[in-house]
């Protein structure tokens, strides 16, 4: 299974997967952090067919092509604000990782990539995220044979340090 999974640190958009995840607001207009710098690479064409999609809830998946970008697809999933714990947190963020496989494997998408969804501006903490991000991916993987490989892809040092550990467990 872990042959499947893999760990680098690098520029989620700099990858050539069949589809990279996006770690986007309920707009799905564009923002900071991941998701501005998906919207910038890919071009305009993006933000007009994101406005064609009604946003999107927190937990869900919407899927556009990836315009200048080297994927082809980005999924876009909104992860939840993290607020102590208590306010179904975990289980928003579980569902981002299986709508955004579903949503992959639909597709046909072999490849895909994820950020560290909800660890930026919505503070969710890391280790907690990483560890619902690999059970997602691996109870996904163990059902379904596409996607074929998911990347995490790590901004920092940190976050690569964590997921290492976590997948090595």
């Amino acid at each position: 299974m872990n042959h499947r999974i893999e760990v680098t640190h690098a520029d989620i958009t700099t990858l050539k997967t069949d589809a990279i995840v996006n770690a986007a607001n309920n707009s799905l207009l564009g923002g900071g952090g991941v998701d501005g710098a998906i919207h910038r690479k890919a071009g305009p064409q993006l933000l007009d067919e994101c406005r064609t999609l009604n946003g999107c809830e927190t937990g869900g998946a919407k899927i556009t092509q990836g315009y200048n970008l080297p994927a082809r697809f980005v999924i876009h999933t909104v992860g939840p604000v993290w607020r102590g714990g208590n306010n179904n947190e975990d289980d928003l963020l579980a569902s981002c990782y299986r709508n955004s496989l579903r949503l992959a494997g639909e597709n046909g998408c072999h490849t895909i990539a994820f950020p560290g969804i909800s660890t930026g501006v919505y503070r969710f903490p890391k280790e907690r995220a990483a560890g619902i991000a690999i059970q997602q991916v691996k109870d996904f993987m163990e059902h379904n044979t596409t996607p074929e490989k998911v990347i995490f892809v790590c901004f920092d040092e940190e976050s690569h340090n964590i997921y290492q550990k976590l997948l090595n467990r």
